[in-house]
Order: structure tokens, then sequence, then C-alpha cells
């Protein structure tokens, strides 16, 4: 189960990578990804089109900081780094190792292992909660193919 969610995500943003400089005119519809919800998702993005990302990153308080200013800054900036890293995985993908060790027809050990390198720029803040030490940072990127072209 774990292999073919993780399989089914790789090939999701394999999609989308393909799919963000493809300018084409087809009017045909292609499901990259199904929601939750059942709705088809074309991330696709044309000459005049704008491309728009948005995630929700979580942040948790440490329990012991010299103030609750300073518990509201740490929770925000660890926040604000699990947005930034959802982002990039979106649009740049994700790399996935894994391992499996297999003694006498058992799986003894599985290991899988991922990583995203990618440069994240233009980001928004559109919301910021902290509530009961978590702290919730909406964010917003938006790609347009002008700037994908220069």
């Amino acid at each position: 189960m774990k292999y073919s969610l993780a399989l089914a995500f790789l090939l999701s943003i394999t999609a989308l990578n393909s799919s963000l400089f493809a300018e084409t005119t087809e009017t045909k519809a292609r499901c990259v990804y199904s929601g939750t919800d059942g709705n088809c998702v074309q991330p696709s993005l044309g000459s005049t089109q704008q491309l728009v990302i948005t995630v929700f990153g979580q942040g948790v308080a440490p329990t012991v900081t010299a103030s609750p200013a300073q518990a509201y800054a740490l929770a925000k900036r660890a926040a604000l780094a699990d947005g930034y890293r959802q982002i990039a995985e979106r649009i740049q993908g994700v790399h996935i190792e894994g391992y499996d060790s297999v003694k006498n027809m058992m799986l003894q050990r599985s290991n899988i292992r991922t990583s995203v390198d990618a440069m994240v720029r233009g980001t928004n803040v559109l919301d910021t909660t902290f509530k009961e030490g978590l702290c919730e940072v909406e964010l917003e990127v938006v790609i347009a193919y002008s700037q994908l072209i220069n």
C-alpha cells in the first residue's frame, strides 16, 4: 500500500513537471491527480495563464521556551519551513529511495527516504493562525508562463 501510494505520487509529480512547461492548444483534459474530493486537477500552464499553488504549513511550539512570544516565533518558523517544503515538492518533485531487506522470505527491514531540492521564490503568506501550540501558515505562490521563459 505504501509503495503504491508513493508510486502514484511520484507519477503525478512527474506529470506535473512535464505539463508545467507544455504550451499546447489541445482542448483535451488530462487528469494528473484526483484528490480526495474526486475532482480532476490539470496543472497546465499556457502563455496567458497563471498557476496558483496554495499550501498549509504546520509547526508545533516547543514545550520549553523563555516566553510565549518565543514559542510563537519558533512555531511560525517551523510552519513556514513546512510550507516551503510542500511548495517545492509540488513544483520540483520528490526524490524517493527505498530499501528492503528480506531474510527467509520475510521482510526484515524496510527503509524509505524522501528528499527535495529546489529554490522557492515569490511566496506570499496569506494567513497565520496559532492555537494551543500549533501554528498554521497558508502560503501561496503564483507561477506565470512569462516567469518560466525569461
